[in-house]
């Protein structure tokens, strides 16, 4: 009974949490030559809706992925390449590319920006796809029954993430989960509080309270 309501609980938490997500996507993608920077947990610079810090959707690149790279007429430059522990890629005529962090259309610009010098002309149509997300990885500690790492191809909350983990057990403390996320060279932390969601009469100012945030590449979440 409990694992029926936590996955009642997740799906409706989650459909919450992507309308407030829509107002971020209708932002359009900047060319830019640097990786947007993604704002510390606790600022609002992330923009708000009722309370809770949305992000874009978009899927940005990560260390493992394997990328599908066309150039648009040009068969020696249609290849996939998988993204380096470094977070680069090596493309033909293009050279060396910071590729982590990015969006796919983001990369576009800045592998057409390369490529400009080798045409007389416009450069042709380059596309970016992420053909297998293997970098998106996280792990889920502590008490939930099947602790481990993940990788689920997409994004996901924290609620998504720990029903990938099967659950939490009987004993767990959902009011205390802690979710470590690195930034830069620096770890910061912050808790989820969603024990409330199981009680009687929770709705979506639980949801809001609980800080439910979107489940990031490297994340630790831990369940006391």
């Amino acid at each position: 009974m409990f694992q029926l309501l936590f996955q009642r609980i997740v799906v409706a938490a989650s459909v919450l949490l992507a309308l407030a997500e829509l107002p971020a996507l209708a932002q359009p993608a900047g060319q830019v030559q640097q990786p947007a920077s993604e704002p510390s947990p606790a600022s609002p610079a992330a923009g708000q809706v009722a309370g809770v810090a949305v992000r874009a959707s978009a899927y940005r690149i990560n260390p493992g992925d394997e990328l599908e790279i066309y150039v648009w007429g040009e068969e020696r430059l249609q290849r996939s390449v998988r993204v380096l522990p470094d977070g680069t890629i090596a493309f033909p005529l293009a050279g060396q590319i910071v590729a982590q962090g990015f969006q796919p259309q983001e990369l576009q610009s800045i592998i057409s920006d390369r490529l400009k010098g080798q045409y007389r002309g416009p450069v042709p149509e380059v596309t970016v796809s992420v053909r297998a997300p293997a970098g998106m990885q996280f792990s889920v500690m502590g008490r939930v029954k099947s602790p481990g790492t993940f990788t689920p191809g997409r994004y996901v909350n924290v609620l998504e993430a720990l029903s990938m983990a099967g659950g939490p057990s009987e004993f767990a403390n959902l009011d205390n989960v802690l979710v470590i996320r690195k930034v830069g060279d620096q770890l910061t932390t912050f808790r989820v509080r969603i024990g409330t969601l199981f009680k009687s009469g929770a709705d979506s100012g639980d949801v809001v309270r609980g800080n439910i945030r979107r489940i990031e590449t490297g994340d630790t979440v831990i369940v006391p």
